[in-house]
């Protein structure tokens, strides 16, 4: 079966787009702990409406391990919503620049929902306000991906506790987790 051509949200208001972000389900990545839980992402537009901060944390055997970083749209020029992040790691020294594609393939009227990937199909979230989703919504969600050629057999649902955390916590500040991952724990 042929792919589907991958059609991404157009027109999107970046500053309606900030703010936090709970991750619903994904497929698991290498650059994110196995056991991570509460894994969420707050996003901050800059001044100059351009530049978007990206703080992605997630808690892992009760510590907090983050991510900082930006994204901006792919071409300033375009109504489509493909952005590029950029990420340095490792995250205890932030040395190597990693760019990748973030996608809005999906986004619901009041922003409440949203189904992002990217073009090689290798990574996707399912992203909410809330800390849990409907499971129609989520089926909904997971049906579109389908349509666009993604092997939706791969999606993890993420643990989010109720309440989530909130505040920094405990920190594993030492990177661990980002080190673990490249071993595949």
């Amino acid at each position: 079966m042929a792919k589907k051509e991958m059609e991404v949200v157009r027109g999107i208001d970046l500053q309606r787009y900030m703010g936090r972000w709970y991750e619903i389900a994904s497929f698991p990545s290498f650059f994110q702990p196995k056991n991570g839980i509460n894994t969420r992402a707050t996003y901050t537009l800059e001044a100059d409406g351009t530049i978007v901060r990206v703080l992605n944390e997630t808690w892992s055997d009760g510590k907090r391990s983050y991510i900082e970083g930006t994204a901006y749209k792919a071409d300033p020029k375009s109504d489509q919503a493909k952005l590029k992040v950029k990420f340095y790691v490792p995250p205890f020294l932030p040395i190597i620049p990693v760019v990748g594609d973030y996608w809005v393939l999906f986004l619901d009227e009041e922003y409440q929902y949203a189904l992002i990937g990217q073009p090689s199909r290798k990574y996707l979230w399912i992203l909410c306000r809330q800390t849990h989703m409907d499971e129609e919504i989520y089926e909904m969600l997971v049906e579109k991906a389908k349509e666009v050629g993604y092997d939706v057999s791969k999606l993890r649902k993420t643990t989010q506790t109720d309440p989530p955390p909130e505040g920094e916590g405990p920190q594993d500040n030492k990177g661990i987790w980002w080190i673990k991952s490249i071993f595949g724990k």
